[in-house]
């Protein structure tokens, strides 16, 4: 692809805002959901919490726990299976995939930390936890190394915007050199803080057997979902790398389109693996902790959909999609799983939380409270947005070829 198709940063112009022009019905409707979640976020915390939300002391984590951390936490999961790919397992053809990976893997994890705040109030209270530390406690583990993660995703992803803004400033090159040679290490450190903080989210629920149903309880529920959370960055890299295809296709130079069905056919094969592996861990747990009976009721059946159609028909997807090479079959099975997992973490969170009592008293979220979620999304999509359309993201910078 020729370069004058890609925007690259000048010393006399580091910003191109033309594409978020107000006369586009997309950037129209996106300053509508950024305006209306920015007054609900004012009412939220001039209000209370519980002037948005349906939570109660019955139910105290809903929505913004559900979708937005834990679901958030495992769809950022292609930055640490990406890095690990290409930098540990040797695997160089994944190399155009790992900085989109990292790049959305940050804005994730970025976007979780404030969509928690939603959740927990009072900002300048989050970093209490390293002053007192709670150590017998999951969620200071969780905190822990999900702020830590971050820092590490921070400094993997600062390549971008330091080749973006060395012509301003050349001192940052110093440390662009600095990130590279510890590249290794930063890879290892990240996949060893994910292992820890994506099974304990599975972790925080060990506490409550009386109230998640006993077909999503299991005391190898951080074993779940760490294994999920490998499937999910999996099809993370293909379900962004489909829509950034059809939507930022001018901003890719020729290495990463050349490499991209390559991408998506090896991650393919990767999560039909870790998906049987999954499916079968989760049918062997049902089966040993005596919940066969539990599957002629409406929750059982509830649970086979999952199982079938968000975990084993996908695994089958993505296995004869990468054999026989269909790059669309592979893409429908990426969103299939992607689906699954949210549906996953909303069984475990909400659905199947608190089963036991009488549907009046059940939570369903709030208009508010959902939102929030998709404010807290479109922000994702339009910082993402903003850095492919500046930063050396989906090509390689011209001063910096084959350097990276």
């Amino acid at each position: 692809m020729a370069h004058h198709n890609i925007i690259i940063p000048t010393k006399d112009k580091l910003f191109n805002l033309g594409e978020f022009s107000l006369r586009r019905p997309g950037n129209l409707v996106t300053a509508v959901i950024l305006a209306v979640g920015l007054i609900i976020t004012v009412i939220r915390f001039t209000q209370g919490i519980g002037s948005v939300t349906n939570l109660s002391d019955v139910q105290p984590w809903g929505m913004w726990i559900g979708f937005d951390l834990l679901c958030g936490v495992c769809l950022a999961a292609g930055g640490y299976f990406t890095t690990v790919g290409c930098y540990v397992m040797g695997m160089k053809h994944f190399h155009s995939a790992v900085r989109p990976a990292v790049t959305t893997a940050f804005l994730g994890y970025a976007f979780v930390v404030i969509a928690l705040l939603y959740d927990l109030g009072h900002p300048l209270r989050l970093p209490y936890m390293f002053f007192f530390p709670g150590t017998t406690s999951v969620l200071f583990e969780v905190g822990l190394c999900v702020a830590t993660y971050l820092t590490v995703l921070f400094v993997e992803f600062s390549i971008a915007p330091m080749e973006w803004l060395a012509g301003k400033f050349p001192f940052l090159l110093n440390w662009r050199k600095l990130v590279i040679r510890c590249t290794i290490i930063l890879t290892i450190f990240g996949v060893t803080l994910s292992t820890l903080h994506q099974s304990s989210l599975g972790a925080l629920y060990l506490i409550a057997p009386g109230k998640v149903h006993p077909l999503w309880y299991s005391p190898f529920m951080p074993m779940f979902f760490f294994v999920s959370s490998m499937a999910a960055g999996a099809s993370m890299v293909i379900f962004e790398g489909m829509f950034a295809h059809k939507g930022v296709h001018h901003y890719m130079d020729a290495t990463h389109l050349r490499e991209a069905d390559e991408i998506v056919f090896s991650f393919s094969k990767a999560a039909s693996f870790i998906l049987f592996a999954y499916f079968m861990i989760k049918f062997t747990d049902m089966l040993v902790q005596a919940n066969l009976p539990y599957l002629v009721s409406g929750y059982g059946l509830w649970w086979l959909v999952e199982m079938l159609f968000f975990i084993l028909m996908p695994a089958l997807l993505y296995a004869k999609g990468s054999r026989e090479r269909n790059l669309k079959l592979c893409r429908f099975a990426a969103a299939n799983t992607v689906l699954g997992i949210v549906l996953n973490r909303f069984n475990v969170s909400m659905i199947a939380f608190n089963y036991a009592l009488p549907s009046a008293e059940r939570y369903f979220p709030s208009i508010w409270e959902i939102c929030i979620s998709v404010f807290v999304v479109t922000m994702v999509v339009t910082a993402y947005r903003f850095i492919v359309y500046h930063m050396p993201v989906l090509y390689e910078h011209p001063d910096f070829k084959d350097a990276h």
